[in-house]
């Protein structure tokens, strides 16, 4: 298997309240067959029944709202732009989890989940900087550990 993710999908309880919310938030998709998909970055966010995509998936559905054991991050380029996307997730119905802080690990960090409990991290981390498409390369953690 190649290290990569190509789509993440979300079960939804209520597709069109899920495709609202997150156009709230400046994303843009395409409904097809009662699927949403968003491009994002080099991957796909998929919005999608939650009953079908547990059937899809040969798994019974769980609780809806309850902690999956998942969290999507959404990394800034500022601590402000961090602020800016919790405002607007309230604005859109979703729910900040983790009001924003200079974390344990020292960078500024918050926590939403979506109307459907889909939990999210919003973080400025300058240990992660973004490139100007908004990819991320991850650090060599081993030069990291290995400085005075």
């Amino acid at each position: 298997m190649e290290q990569r993710i190509t789509l993440i999908t979300l079960g939804v309880s209520d597709l069109a309240r899920s495709k609202a919310f997150y156009e709230a938030l400046g994303w843009r998709g395409q409904e097809v067959e009662e699927t949403v998909f968003f491009q994002a970055g080099g991957l796909g966010l998929v919005l999608w029944g939650r009953d079908k995509l547990a059937r899809d998936c040969g798994l019974e559905p769980g609780q809806a709202g309850r902690f999956g054991g998942i969290v999507l991050a959404h990394n800034v380029r500022s601590e402000a732009e961090v602020d800016a996307l919790l405002a607007a997730v309230q604005r859109a119905g979703g729910t900040v989890t983790k009001p924003a802080a200079v974390n344990a690990i020292g960078f500024y960090s918050s926590a939403f989940v979506d109307p459907d409990g889909h939990a999210w991290e919003v973080a400025h981390n300058p240990g992660f900087p973004l490139a100007e498409d908004g990819s991320i390369t991850l650090p060599d953690f081993g030069a990291v550990q290995d400085r005075p």
